[in-house]
């Protein structure tokens, strides 16, 4: 499973529709979420592959709508955010996924008094999501383990999803899979063999989706996953945008690393 092998398949521009997560994916993850950057290069062929695509490409982040457009611009791509509670579908429409306010102001007031008093960690508020950092302070992520599955115990309408150095509390019943399913549903998308390139275990529910559907799932990075195959760094997925951009009319590109 995590022993890759020369071999990779063939990816054809129009048969294809493409996925992306963003930190440690397409941009280099940072000490802090707000130093994080996509570069103007990668923006580049980012533009270049959704027109040769035929638009079929979205991004598919923990990071909130407003935030991907930030990073992304000036470009305008069909989005999710906040690992699916947001999402901007094909047609430019926002679906959001909401917490009760009373629920948002008692987590928000309970996170930022624990976290307080653990110097390095980060409180990132999402309105409907917290992700609590602890990248500057590892000597903290038992205490920002175990706040975070206080809050779950507390409301019962927040679920936990781990990932690298963080802790996120996120609203039941959204996850990257679903929205990738939901992308995979409308028009542009429909009818095309899925490609997801993400680095985190927040991704591995879009790459069950994308194996379901007989698509190309790829990990960036070491580590356990159910995807087939890896890219080793954010580098790495970069140059191989490059070329797949370079070569877009020869329709076709290799991807990747098959992982047994």
């Amino acid at each position: 499973m995590n022993h890759p092998a020369v071999i990779a398949p063939v990816v054809t521009l129009d048969n294809h529709a493409f996925f992306f997560d963003v930190d440690g994916t397409l941009a280099a993850i940072q000490s802090r979420p707000d130093e994080v950057f996509i570069p103007s290069s990668v923006i580049t062929c980012l533009q270049k592959l959704s027109v040769g695509c035929g638009n079929a490409l979205a991004l598919v982040s923990g990071r909130p709508l407003s935030e991907l457009d930030a990073l992304t611009a000036p470009l305008r791509l069909p989005l999710a955010g906040v690992h699916g509670a947001e999402r901007r579908d094909v047609a430019g429409k926002v679906h959001c996924i909401s917490l009760p306010d009373e629920v948002s102001k008692s987590v928000l007031q309970q996170l930022r008094q624990v976290l307080a008093t653990l110097p390095g960690t980060l409180l990132e508020s999402k309105g409907m999501a917290f992700a609590l950092h602890f990248r500057n302070a590892p000597e903290y992520a038992d205490e920002v383990q175990d706040l975070a599955e206080k809050m779950v115990m507390q409301f019962p309408q927040l679920v936990l999803q781990p990932g690298k150095c963080v802790v996120e509390l996120k609203p039941k019943g959204v996850d990257k899979g679903l929205a990738l399913h939901q992308f995979m549903q409308e028009a542009l998308f429909s009818g095309r063999i899925p490609v997801f390139v993400g680095d985190d275990v927040t991704d591995e529910t879009g790459f069950g989706v994308v194996n379901a559907l007989g698509g190309v799932a790829i990990k960036v990075g070491q580590g356990q996953t159910q995807a087939s195959f890896r890219m080793d760094n954010v580098e790495e997925v970069h140059r191989w945008l490059e070329k797949l951009t370079s070569q877009l009319h020869q329709d076709t590109t290799f991807i990747g690393k098959e992982l047994r």
